[in-house]
This record gives C-alpha cells, sequence and structure tokens, in this order.
C-alpha cells in the first residue's frame, strides 16, 4: 500500500520488503546496520518474547531463516528497538532482551579461560570486556536475569540450563572490595551475588 506525500510515493512497510532489502544488504557478510541512516517509517506489529520468539501479527514466526534475517537488521537506539535497511526504519517491540543464549562452551582455565556463547538465532559471543556478563536481580523477588552482550547493544538473556552451568564453574573473587561470586572469561571477572549472600 503507498500514499503520495509532496508528490513522492511512499510505500507502508511490510515484513516482506524489509526481508527482501535485508537479503540484499546482507549479501556480502553482516549488514552494516550501524552505517545507515534511513527516515523512521512508523511501528510495525512485530515483538520478540522474553522467551526468544518472534512474532508478526500476534502469530510466531516460524521460519528459523526469517528469524535470522531480521535478527541480523535489528538496531537498538537509545532504549527502542528497529529493523533497519538502507532504505527503512521500523520499530519494534522487544519484552525483554532481543536474543537468548541457549548453550555456551568453555576454552582454557583459570586466567586464560574463555566462555563462548551461542544464541538462539545462530551469534556466537566470546565473554570478556568487549561482550561483557551481568545480573540484574528482581528488587522484589531477587530472581536473578543473566544477561551478555552479542553486538553493538543488543544483549541475550542467558537462558536457565546455561546459567546454571555457569553456576557450576563460578568462582569468589574481589570485585569493588568485597568478595563476589562470578564468572572468569576473556581476561575478565564477571560478578554474579555477593559471596556473603552465599553463606
Amino acid at each position: 500500500m503507498a500514499k503520495s506525500i509532496m508528490g513522492q510515493m511512499i510505500v507502508k512497510p511490510t515484513v516482506e520488503n524489509i526481508a527482501d532489502a535485508a537479503r540484499k544488504a546482507g549479501k556480502k557478510g553482516p549488514p552494516p546496520v550501524h552505517l545507515w541512516n534511513p527516515d523512521f517509517c512508523g511501528d510495525l506489529d512485530m515483538r520478540i518474547a522474553r522467551d526468544g520468539t518472534w512474532f508478526y501479527l500476534g502469530t510466531p514466526i516460524g521460519r528459523a531463516g526469517l528469524v535470522k534475517l531480521f535478527a541480523s537488521i535489528l538496531r537498538k537506539d537509545g532504549d527502542d528497538y528497529f529493523l533497519v535497511t538502507p532504505v527503512e526504519k521500523v520499530g519494534i517491540t522487544v519484552d525483554d532482551a532481543p536474543f537468548v543464549a541457549i548453550d555456551f562452551e568453555v576454552s582454557g582455565e583459570g586466567d586464560d579461560q574463555l566462555i563462548t556463547f551461542f544464541t538462539n538465532v545462530e551469534d556466537a559471543a566470546e565473554a570478556g570486556p568487549d561482550h561483557p556478563i551481568r545480573v540484574t536481580r528482581d528488587p522484589e523477588t531477587g530472581e536473578p536475569s543473566p544477561y551478555i552482550n552479542i553486538r553493538a547493544n543488543l544483549d541475550a538473556l542467558i537462558d536457565r540450563k546455561s546459567f546454571y552451568r555457569l553456576v557450576d564453574i563460578g568462582q569468589h573473587e574481589q570485585h569493588n572490595g568485597e568478595s563476589w561470586f562470578g564468572v572468569r572469561s576473556g581476561g575478565a571477572f564477571f560478578p554474579i551475588i555477593p559471596s556473603s549472600e552465599l553463606t
């Protein structure tokens, strides 16, 4: 559907034309969404649930390839999320983090330990200064929500089974003048919970 603004035909964004633009833009590697500054074209009825499921018009998007394609052109500006192509920028809703870290592998040990996370959209990130792990806690229940930064300022919620595995390889270290339990990766220590709360 198109409308005319000052003699110019403006095409309303659809999932199909955004997907087509993303395919074209990504033919030679990851789309450089940080370099694109198209006009904002409005919001799209698309939502990413906390479990990583993408919805369009209230219906789950069942094609993994399409979800991966949309994930490749996702950008966060401030607190808002957008799908960005060279010619369009549309807003979408994200319930928590846009990705879910569903697994990880560990190599090395001690200060040389490296934890590599894998997401539901097939991204990989090595935890370290460039991809920090952080844990927030519900102020009422104390329930932890662990995240890892995947790219730019896009995070993945670390799923429950992976978080339990992280706890299994955790250790106590000094952090900001007190003892914390956390994990080490890429030469950095990531605190999870104060040691005093575990005794």
